[in-house]
């Protein structure tokens, strides 16, 4: 199998790109319901649905720094070639591909389905180091590691 792994890391920085997008969205939609105008008068009702929807923008505030630190990550991240599992390493474990980056959601890339994983995931603590070849051991099976790019 061949990947273009520059490819990879710009169809990965798009998809984080967009997730960040939406999540700024959520933030400034709830912010600005949050908002009353200053000097008039409001009913208990207004004041109380103000005060959720900022509870709601601080909930999306987080996402915001999450996928905002995601996006930096990726963009600083080496995805070049390699022989051990290691950051910026494509790892294929069985049917599955794992790209050593930040975490993400399953996406499509090509006609393969990827998904991101940290380096602080107990899977990838298990594989760190590791070739093209060596196991693991996963919910109790024995797993091989079919290639690292």
């Amino acid at each position: 199998m061949t990947i273009d792994k520059a490819a990879l890391k710009t169809r990965m920085l798009v998809l984080e790109a967009e997730e960040l997008a939406s999540a700024k969205d959520h933030y400034e939609s709830y912010l600005l319901e949050s908002m009353l105008a200053e000097g008039e008068p409001h009913e208990r009702d207004e004041i109380a649905a103000a005060r959720v929807a900022a509870d709601l923008a601080h909930a999306f505030a987080d996402p915001v720094h999450d996928h905002q630190a995601k996006l930096n990550a990726l963009k600083m991240l080496d995805f070049g070639p390699r022989d051990d599992v290691g950051p910026g390493a494509v790892v294929a474990l069985g049917p599955r591909l794992f790209v050593i980056s930040v975490s993400t959601r399953q996406f499509d890339f090509g006609d393969q389905t990827f998904m991101g994983i940290s380096v602080d995931s107990p899977i990838y603590k298990k594989m760190a180091g590791l070739s093209d070849g060596d196991e693991i051991t996963q919910n109790g099976e024995i797993v091989t590691i079919d290639g690292v790019w």
